[in-house]
């Protein structure tokens, strides 16, 4: 096999896991009830738990927090905390294929906030797939519809907030990389405080907490903790984990792009698994915001 051809395997692979995200979350929540947001600590909290033995027994300096970094990733892991939170929140109103479709909004959102913040050039095909990015989640979301605001008013605004904060999340990323942070340091890290900063929310009076401080433990059968715990190995680790190997052998353009087969994939999933199905005008807006992801992924580098 050559070096190209195994970068490609290994890339679809990971993407394959990661893309059983949504399903996993949806499964949790539908399945064993669990309260949304207590669903999103318990899964900050066992990605820690499973990467910082690995990371020890690998190189035991990833687990070194970088010095001068702590506020750094005090706000990483907030964003993340609040990402996470909405995103689980957007599954459970909309299911796993929708909520997915409207993380790659991001790709909009991510190219203003690069322009804010790192001065960016915002050329004509980044203004082209800001647009096309608001108007797939627009249509994905049903935000467009009063009927969908009166019958289901926490999975539109959640699907609002959801490409936003992960691009918000995404430029942290790069920050992150920029800094020369270890991509696994980085993930460790951001999970860490943002099970920190998710656990207080737990106990607030918002959609998706607990009722109370005994009820943080979930009250799970072991088929339940079998499949919780499968969600941070195999979608979350080994996906990102095979994805991150992918780039030694890819130019990252490449990887990138092969990402945006994710959603459709979850789409294939949450239909054989979970039964749910996308609406035309849903179907509509997931190929609008897919475009505005090729074309900013296309405008960025040309290899």
């Amino acid at each position: 096999m050559s070096r190209l051809a195994k970068g490609y395997f290994i890339a679809l692979v990971g993407i394959t896991f990661w893309s059983l995200t949504g399903v996993f979350i949806s499964y949790l929540l539908r399945q064993y009830a669990m309260p949304a947001l207590q669903l999103a600590f318990w899964r900050n909290l066992l990605v820690c738990v499973a990467l910082a033995p690995i990371l020890a027994i690998r190189k035991i300096a990833l687990l070194r927090l970088p010095p001068g970094q702590f506020t750094f990733f005090l706000f990483y892991g907030l964003l993340l905390a609040l990402f996470n939170s909405i995103w689980i929140l957007a599954v459970q109103a909309n299911g796993a294929a929708v909520a997915t479709v409207l993380g790659y909004s991001s790709a909009g959102f991510t190219a203003l906030l690069a322009r804010w913040f790192y001065g960016e050039k915002l050329g004509l095909p980044k203004l082209a797939a800001v647009g096309l990015s608001l108007t797939g989640l627009v249509l994905v979301s049903n935000a467009y519809s009063r009927e969908m605001w009166q019958l289901n008013p926490l999975g539109v605004s959640t699907g609002l907030l959801t490409g936003l904060l992960f691009a918000g999340y995404n430029l942290l990323g790069k920050e992150a990389a920029s800094r020369q942070i270890n991509p696994w340091t980085a993930l460790l890290y951001s999970f860490a405080f943002g099970a920190l900063f998710i656990l207080p929310l737990n106990l607030l009076p918002l959609p998706g907490a607990v009722s109370s401080v005994a009820e943080l433990w979930p009250a799970l059968p072991p088929a339940g903790w079998l499949t919780l715990l499968t969600l941070a190995f195999i979608p979350t680790l080994l996906g990102f984990g095979l994805y991150t190997l992918s780039m030694h052998y890819l130019p990252v353009s490449i990887a990138s792009l092969l990402a945006t087969t994710e959603p459709v994939l979850t789409a294939i999933e949450a239909y054989i698994w979970l039964g749910e199905r996308l609406t035309v005008v849903q179907i509509a807006g997931s190929l609008i915001i897919l475009s505005a992801v090729l074309i900013v992924q296309l405008e960025r580098e040309p290899t």
